[in-house]
C-alpha cells in the first residue's frame, strides 16, 4: 500500500516506531544471516579437508600385508607316518575236530574268555563207548599175553629134558612177541579213542574275546566244517601293520638299532590318539610294486580303543632334535639358488636370506642350521608379492580396517 503522495506504505505496527529502532532490527537480521553463512562455510571446508587428507593418505603405499613368525629354539620330534590296519594279536576260529551233535554252548557272545575255558560240548557218548571198547580189547590181549608167557616158561623148562620140542618153544616165543605187539596196538587204540573223546570238549586255546556264535546248540557239526563255531580274537595286546616308503627304511632301521621305537596310533583325521606302542619288526622284504615296506607295531590297548580291521595312521618317533632353531614351514621358499626366506628388518622392509636346512621337517616346524638367528621375524604369507626391500606391515595390525572403512561414507560428502 502506498500513500497518496506516492511514498512508501507503513505497516500499522511500524507507524508508531521511531526510525533508528527500525534500522537496528534490520542490522541484526543481516548479521545473523552472515553468521549462519560463515558457520556453513567452515563446516563445508573442514569436511572436505578431512576427505582430501584421507584421499592423500590412501594414495601413499601402506606396505604389503603379511603374516610373520619369529625364529625360535625348540625340541623337534621327527616322525615317519604310514597308513595301517589293526590286526588281532591272535585270531582263532574254533572248529570241531570230531563229528557229533552240539549239545552245549558255554560262552556268551562278546565275552572275554581265558585259555582253557569251556566253549562248547559235543555229545561224548559215542566216543566214550569207543574208548571203553578199546580198553576192553587191550585188557583181553594183556590176559592172553600173560598166559602165553607162562606157557613159554613151562616149555623152556621141559625142553632140556626132551619133554618139549624146540619147535614148540620157538612157536610159543613167537606167540608171546605177537601178543606183545598186539598190546602196543591196543594201547594206541585206547589213546586214539581217549583223544577223540577229549575233542568233544572244546576249550579256548587263547585269551581273547568271542565273536558272534556261528552254530546253535542241537546242530550236528563235523570235523570238515570250515565256518567253525565261533571266532576268538586276542585284543590285549593288539597289532598294527602299517606301510612306509622304502626311503624311510634306513632311518627306521637306525632308530631300532638304538633301542625301542615308539609308535602312536592316530585316527584318520589326525585329531585323536588311540594308543601308544612300540615297533616289533620290519618285514623282510620290500614290495616292488609299491616301493613300500611293512612294519608291525604292538600296542597294549588297555582301553580297547583299537579294534581289528580298523584303519589308523601310525606315527613312529625316530628321534628328537634338541634345542634347534626352527621356523614355520610356510616361511621356507625355494628358488634357483636354493632355499631362502624373507626376513623383516627393523624399518619394516624385507630382506632375502639364504638358509641352510637339515632336511628335518615336520608339519609344524623346519629345522634351520644356518642363515637365521633366534628371534628374527620371517614372513609366512604373501611371499609372491614381495621383493628385496619391499615394505611390509603385519596383517594382524590392520584386522579392524574393514570396520573403519564401512564407517567412512557416513562422515564424508559435500553438503
Amino acid at each position: 500500500m502506498s500513500t497518496e503522495d506516492g511514498g512508501p506504505s507503513i505497516k500499522p505496527a511500524q507507524r508508531g516506531m521511531p526510525a533508528p529502532l527500525r534500522q537496528t532490527g534490520r542490522t541484526r537480521i543481516v548479521l545473523a544471516v552472515v553468521a549462519l553463512l560463515l558457520v556453513l562455510g567452515w563446516w563445508w571446508w573442514h569436511d572436505h579437508a578431512k576427505a582430501r587428507a584421507a584421499a592423500a593418505q590412501s594414495k601413499t603405499p601402506p606396505g604389503i600385508a603379511v603374516d610373520t613368525a619369529a625364529a625360535r629354539r625348540a625340541d623337534v620330534p621327527l616322525y615317519v607316518e604310514g597308513l595301517g590296519s589293526v590286526q588281532a594279536f591272535y585270531t582263532v576260529t574254533i572248529t570241531p575236530r570230531v563229528d557229533g551233535q552240539l549239545v552245549k554252548v558255554a560262552f556268551v557272545e562278546g565275552q572275554t574268555v581265558h585259555k582253557g575255558d569251556l566253549l562248547a560240548q559235543i555229545d561224548p557218548r559215542p566216543y566214550q563207548a569207543a574208548l571203553d571198547q578199546a580198553i576192553g580189547t587191550r585188557d583181553k590181549d594183556q590176559a592172553l599175553l600173560e598166559n602165553a608167557r607162562r606157557d613159554l616158561d613151562r616149555y623152556t623148562v621141559l625142553a632140556p629134558q626132551d619133554l618139549a620140542s624146540k619147535q614148540t618153544v620157538d612157536t610159543q616165543r613167537a606167540l608171546v612177541a605177537q601178543t606183545e605187539a598186539q598190546i602196543k596196538t591196543d594201547e594206541a587204540a585206547v589213546e586214539s579213542a581217549r583223544t577223540q573223546l577229549d575233542y568233544t570238549t572244546i576249550t579256548s586255546p587263547i585269551e581273547g574275546r568271542t565273536g558272534i556264535r556261528l552254530v546253535d546248540p542241537g546242530n550236528n557239526v563235523h570235523a570238515a566244517d570250515t565256518t567253525g563255531i565261533v571266532v576268538v580274537t586276542q585284543l590285549q595286546p593288539i597289532a598294527v601293520i602299517f606301510t612306509l616308503p622304502e626311503d624311510s627304511l634306513p632311518a627306521m632301521s637306525t632308530a631300532m638299532s638304538k633301542g625301542s621305537v615308539s609308535v602312536a596310533a592316530v585316527s584318520r583325521d589326525g585329531k585323536t590318539e588311540f594308543d601308544h606302542g612300540t615297533v616289533s619288526l620290519i618285514d623282510n622284504q620290500i614290495d616292488p610294486t609299491t616301493g613300500t615296506v611293512r612294519v608291525k607295531a604292538i600296542f597294549p590297548n588297555a582301553q580297547l580303543s583299537l579294534w581289528p580291521g580298523e584303519f589308523v595312521n601310525a606315527k613312529a618317533l625316530l628321534q628328537t632334535r634338541q634345542n634347534v632353531v626352527t621356523i614355520p614351514p610356510g616361511a621356507v621358499q625355494r628358488g634357483p639358488n636354493g632355499v631362502f626366506t624373507y626376513v623383516v628388518q627393523p624399518d619394516s622392509t624385507v630382506e632375502v636370506r639364504p638358509l641352510q636346512v637339515d632336511g628335518d621337517e615336520t608339519a609344524a616346524a623346519v629345522v634351520v642350521s644356518g642363515g637365521l638367528k633366534e628371534g628374527e621375524q620371517v614372513v609366512t604369507s604373501n611371499q609372491y608379492r614381495l621383493q628385496p626391500g619391499a615394505k611390509v606391515r603385519n596383517s594382524a595390525d590392520t584386522a579392524d580396517k574393514p570396520a573403519q572403512k564401512s564407517a567412512a561414507p557416513a562422515t564424508g560428502g559435500a553438503p
